[in-house]
Parts: structure tokens; C-alpha cells; sequence
């Protein structure tokens, strides 16, 4: 009876059928970079705003006077009261009636000096005036309640969480298409509710399940490539990376053609709706089909494969065998029970929490400093390119560990560096920064791979949803962690992001090397994983069975 490995093997592990699959479903990573980074544009915070007055909008009609008037009469006289920079978040304690002047309306204060004018702050009656509209002025989230706008991605990111937990354990139990499926219709429609939401408790609501539902998509294509191809196609999922790059290259584009927020949040939401054609052209994984005892469907699928690649598969093959991916129950403890799974188990957690945190606080980044925002975050979706192209250069040449721990630490220095450099230099500023995001974006990349082989086949699935779900709690700070901090210092994030790229750096190098090591099967393979290398780097012989990613 072959196993599964056997018979991928002769009926094609990478032809033309996983090529045309994998093209499809990397279209996903693009619609799933919209969804990660859109908070950059739809919450473009307006540069200039001010408070109206209680009864001004009736006497403003009344007095037949222009929007620039009504400043004018609103807040000059509060310039001169407060020349801080909240001024925007207070306004003059006083409300505008019939009886108010059209010409003076402040006569009513006599001669009373303007020091002596008492302010009140703003509630919720802000005027913007800026073209563009965003869910900063669709909601008011400025003074007070611009922390909101951070609350945005963190539920975003909770939304993440929820998502790799609930629709990871629905993908293993009811099917990989069947969820990936589900997850595409309500991306979609959870998106266009969040376009016209009539408040901003329903945008949130519906904001969260469009990141449970977008990290369905985005975990189950994932899953699905890389179960049909074989098992040296490890860096095939470094491959999918590059299609979510292209999605935040592509981002700054919508935004720039389509000027409100309503807009572009139907734009990269509707696209999802065309995944569900992918009914008729992706099949459901033939190994999770084995896992749950439907080998006949698994064996039609292979046959299916062969056809399309131009191989033959024996008519003999009567049935397939796979080996079990998973143990009973597995707990936590079942990933720090031993010395190396514990160790690599705290530091991947950390590699991922520091990883997601730095990579969606450069990007948020973005729309606080200043410059062309739409040029900036196409030049720093551009700079991830080369990330993967480095990664796949090295990887298989020099091994994991190095790019990994030079990757964390030169994001870290170039942070450091880029939070000093004087605001006179822009290029060389810009040039620095984006060496950080270079870097940092090949730690994220590499984290991917590596977590999937330092694990057991018996707890390799188990092993990676944990420790990644500590990607989705860096991203909920992260929002917080920028904004801020920025307050206090525009480049005291920076300042966070080097130590905690640093120090990840450093910690990845106590991890096992893995390149050209079989995948191990069991925890006891983990264990000697440290064996495997000589103190120079040299690979020892080892025998160990294959194993599937």
C-alpha cells in the first residue's frame, strides 16, 4: 500500500496542475494585504479641522455666511485664547442663538479681553476641511477619541486571532476549500456592511469578523499549496509572500483613484466575491481527505493531478496510507515539555510577536509622517520584493539561521539609526528606513518556514497556530504601541522596534540549524535536532525519515 508522498511523486510533485492551483490561491495573499494595511488610508487623519459652536450651523444660514467666514468667527478668537496645538479639540464656552450678530457674534462679551474667554472641549461637532473623507472624520476620531482609530486595526488583529483558532480547527475538521470558501463570502459581505455602517460600534463589530473571516482565507490557501505539492517545495510559501507584497504595492494605487473611504473599502473587499469560482477549479486537499478516512475521493483527486501533468499513475493504486499528523489532544505543555521544544517554542513565539509588531508599525508609520503617503507606501511595498528574493537565494546556501538572526538584527539597527537622523536629510532617512523594513520583512518571511521545521509531524500544525497567534497579539499592540508613543516623540516607536528586532536577533541563534535536515516526526527528533550540526556548521549524517510541511 503507497503512501501518499509515493504517489504525489509519480503523479507530478510541483507540474502543471499545483502551478495552476498555486497561481489561483496566491491571488489571496493580494485581497489579504488589502484587508492587513487598508487602516493606512481609511483613516488618513484630516490636517485641518476645528470645533463648531452650539447654534452656529443656524446662525452661519441665517447670516448667509461662507464656511470660511464661520472659521474665521470661530477660531480666531480661540487662537487668541489658546495657541497650544489642542485648540482643534476645544472650542468657545458659548452657544449662538437668534439674538446673536451677524457681524459680531462674540459682542455679547463686551470689552472683556480675550485671555478671559472660558473654553469647554469638543464633543462631537467637528468640521473637516479636507476633499477626502475617511473614518477619522466619518466617526470623529481625533482628540479624545483618536485612540478609536487604533482600536480599529487592534479588533482588526483580534479579529486575526479569532480567525486562526476557530476557522483553523473548522479547516481541519469540515475541509480546507469548504473554509477557504465560506471565508471569501464573508470577507466580502462583512465588507460591504463595514462600508455603510451606520455607527461606528456596528463598523467594529463587522470589522472584526472581516478579520476572522479575511484570516480564514489567507491560513487555508496557504494550507492548500502547500499540501499539494511535494515535500521539497519547502520555500514554496515563501513564493505566496510575494503575491501579498503586490497587494501592498497595489493598495496606494486604489486609494490615490478613489477619494473616499467608503470607496476604497469596497474595493478591496469585493474582489473576494470572485474567489468563489475557485469552486469549480481548486479541489479540496487530497491528504486532509486521507486524514478523514476518504481515501477513494483522495485517489480520484490524485488521478486527476497525474492527468493534468502529464503522468501515469498506476491503475494498481487501490488505496493510499498517511501517516497521522496529529496527537490526540495536544496541549501546551506538550510544546515546552522538553528542553529543545521549550526552547524553540519561547523563541518562536517572541520571533512572531516581535516580527508582526515591527512590520505593521512601519507600515502604520507611514501615514504619520508625512510626505507623499501614497509614493512612500508604494516604495516600501517595493523594497519587500527583494526580501523574498534574498530569502530564496540564501536559504538553501547558507541555511535559516543566519538570514534570520542578520535579517532582526539589521531592521533593529536601522531603526535605531533612522529615529536620529535629522529631518534635512529626507533621502538618506528614507534610504535607512527602508533597509529596516527590508529587514524586517525577511525575519517575517523566514519565521513562516522555519516554525514548520522545528517541529514533529505530531505536532507540527498545533505547534505553528500557537505560536503564530502571538503574530495577531503583536499586531493588536501594535496600533497602540505607534500612535502613542508617536505622540510623546514621533520616533520613539523606532526606538521600541530596534531593541525588540535586536534582541530577537540574538535569540534566534540558539535555534537548531534545519537546512537539508529531514523534517523530524517525533519530539525525540527535535531533541536531536542540535546534533545534526558540527561546531563548525557541518552538516552530520543523520537518518531520519521524510516528512510532508
Amino acid at each position: 500500500m503507497p503512501s501518499f508522498d509515493e504517489v504525489l511523486k509519480e503523479a507530478g510533485e510541483f507540474g502543471r496542475f499545483q502551478k495552476r492551483v498555486f497561481f489561483l490561491l496566491c491571488q489571496t495573499g493580494i485581497t489579504f494585504s488589502f484587508l492587513f494595511a487598508s487602516v493606512v488610508f481609511l483613516g488618513q487623519a484630516p490636517e485641518n479641522y476645528w470645533c463648531r459652536i452650539p447654534g452656529a450651523t443656524e446662525l452661519s444660514e441665517r447670516c448667509g455666511w461662507t464656511l470660511e467666514e464661520e472659521h474665521n468667527f470661530t477660531v480666531l478668537p480661540l487662537r487668541l485664547v489658546n495657541k497650544s496645538l489642542s485648540r482643534e479639540c476645544e472650542r468657545l464656552d458659548t452657544a449662538w442663538d437668534t439674538s446673536t450678530s451677524c457681524a459680531s457674534p462674540l459682542a455679547r462679551y463686551g470689552n472683556r479681553s480675550a485671555g478671559s474667554l472660558l473654553l469647554t472641549a469638543c464633543r462631537d461637532d467637528w468640521v473637516y476641511e479636507e476633499p477626502y473623507s475617511s473614518i477619522v472624520s466619518e466617526y470623529n476620531l481625533v482628540c479624545g477619541n483618536a485612540w478609536m482609530l487604533d482600536l480599529t486595526q487592534a479588533i482588526l488583529n483580534l479579529g486575526f486571532l479569532a480567525g486562526a483558532f476557530t476557522l483553523g480547527y473548522a479547516a481541519d475538521r469540515y475541509g480546507r476549500i469548504l473554509i477557504y470558501l465560506l471565508s471569501c463570502l464573508g470577507v466580502g459581505i462583512c465588507g460591504i456592511i463595514v462600508a455603510f455602517a451606520p455607527s461606528f460600534t456596528v463598523f467594529l463589530i463587522f470589522r472584526f469578523l472581516q478579520g476572522v473571516f479575511g484570516k480564514g482565507t489567507w491560513m487555508t490557501c496557504y494550507v492548500i499549496v502547500t499540501e499539494i505539492v511535494g515535500s521539497d517545495q519547502r520555500i514554496i510559501g515563501i513564493v505566496i509572500q510575494i503575491f501579498f507584497t503586490l497587494g501592498i504595492m497595489i493598495l496606494p494605487g486604489i486609494a490615490y483613484w478613489i477619494p473616499s473611504w467608503q470607496g476604497i473599502q469596497l474595493a478591496i473587499s469585493l474582489p473576494n466575491f470572485l474567489f468563489l469560482l475557485y469552486y469549480w477549479a481548486v479541489p479540496e486537499s487530497p491528504r486532509w481527505l486521507l486524514t478523514r478516512k476518504k481515501g477513494e475521493r483522495a485517489l480520484k483527486i490524485m488521478h486527476n493531478i497525474a492527468k493534468h501533468n502529464g503522468k501515469y499513475l498506476s491503475p494498481h493504486y487501490s488505496e493510499i496510507t498517511v501517516s497521522n499528523e496529529e496527537v490526540s489532544n495536544p496541549s501546551f505543555l506538550d510544546l515546552v515539555r522538553t528542553p529543545q521544544m521549550r526552547r524553540n517554542t519561547l523563541i518562536l513565539m517572541y520571533a512572531w510577536f516581535t516580527s508582526a509588531l515591527i512590520y505593521q508599525g512601519l507600515v502604520m508609520r507611514l501615514g504619520i509622517v508625512g510626505g507623499n503617503l501614497y509614493l512612500d507606501f508604494f516604495i516600501s511595498g517595493a523594497v519587500e520584493l527583494p526580501a523574498a528574493l534574498l530569502i530564496l537565494v540564501t536559504i538553501d546556501r547558507i541555511g535559516r539561521r543566519p538570514p534570520f538572526a542578520i535579517s532582526n538584527i539589521v531592521a533593529g539597527i536601522a531603526c535605531f539609526i533612522t529615529a536620529f537622523l535629522p529631518e534635512d536629510l529626507p533621502w538618506f532617512k528614507t534610504t535607512v528606513a527602508t533597509l529596516g523594513r527590508l529587514g524586517i520583512t525577511m525575519a517575517f518571511e523566514i519565521v513562516y518556514l522555519v516554525n514548520t521545521e522545528l517541529y514533529p509531524t505530531t505536532l507540527r500544525n498545533f505547534g505553528v497556530s500557537v505560536c503564530s497567534s502571538l503574530c495577531d497579539l503583536g499586531g493588536i499592540i501594535a496600533p497602540f504601541l505607534l500612535f502613542r508613543l508617536a505622540a510623546i516623540w514621533l520616533e520613539l516607536p523606532l526606538i521600541i522596534f530596534s531593541i525588540l528586532a535586536v534582541v530577537c536577533g540574538l535569540l534566534v541563534l540558539l535555534l537548531p540549524e534545519t537546512k537539508g535536515i529531514a523534517l523530524p516526526e517525533t519530539v525525540e527528533g527535535v531533541e536531536q535536532l542540535s546534533s545534526h550540526y558540527g561546531k563548525c556548521g557541518k552538516k552530520r549524517k543523520h537518518r531520519d525519515t521524510n516528512s510532508y510541511i
